[in-house]
């Protein structure tokens, strides 16, 4: 027999089939979420929730040895999550230009008032 073979793969009959992670699953949902209201600014929330669940999902995954799936839904749901937060901040800087402008423009004088001679 080559040294060099591949050893035997095979799966022993009482291991368990990999199943997909959940956490992940929840992470894809609530970047989806995130990048749906993130124009609104309620994308914080779930873009906060699922980033802190895809660290503890991508823990998950490796220490389950190859048993537990979903790394590419992890993956997708932080994509998400981060344009999400993205939306938000732009909303948020919007905003702020917007009532600066609003303030700029309110109740100050436009001009000197006339005098009297």
């Amino acid at each position: 027999m080559n040294a060099l073979a591949a050893p035997n793969l095979a799966r022993h009959p009482l291991d368990p089939e990999p199943v997909r992670s959940t956490k992940a699953t929840a992470v894809l949902v609530l970047g989806v979420v995130a990048v749906g209201t993130g124009a609104l600014v309620g994308g914080l929330v779930p873009a906060v929730v699922a980033l802190v669940l895809a660290r503890q999902a991508r823990a998950d995954l490796a220490a389950a040895g190859g048993y537990l799936t979903g790394g590419e839904l992890v993956r997708r749901g932080e994509v998400l999550a981060l344009i999400g937060l993205g939306l938000a901040a732009l909303t948020l800087a919007i905003a702020a230009v917007a009532a600066m402008l609003t303030a700029a423009g309110g109740p100050l004088p436009y001009d000197f008032p006339d005098t009297v001679d």
